[in-house]
């Protein structure tokens, strides 16, 4: 990477979207193909190794695109480490749909009271 893309990754900063490729447990390849076949996304594989690295930017649909093969939304993606396990959301992606209307209401019920 030379100089200049070192400090334009510095000014992207870290994001997520190699972490919940492999939360998912994809291979670079098999992402690719699913953006291809799942969302109709043209993308390559060292496109998208280039951007996990932080070597080139993205966009707005191209997060949304993996989003949609990653499961997730496309804010996970660059602020949601999907291995934290302290996070609320690691609790939030085992529920079932039932359970996090619950999770919601306690969580109210606490904003609440206090």
């Amino acid at each position: 990477m030379t100089p200049d893309q070192q400090a334009k990754a510095k000014r992207r900063g870290k994001t997520f979207i190699r972490a919940w490729r492999k939360h998912r447990d994809l291979n670079l390849e098999q992402a690719v193909e699913r953006l291809e076949l799942e969302v109709g996304y043209p993308y390559s594989v060292a496109q998208l190794s280039r951007v996990e690295r932080g070597e080139t930017g993205y966009s707005q649909d191209v997060l949304e695109a993996l989003a949609t093969i990653y499961r997730c939304e496309p804010a996970d993606l660059i602020m949601r480490d999907p291995e934290a396990s302290e996070g609320i959301w690691s609790i939030w992606d085992q529920l079932q749909p039932v359970q996090r209307l619950q999770l919601v209401e306690i969580g109210q019920t606490l904003k609440k009271v206090g």
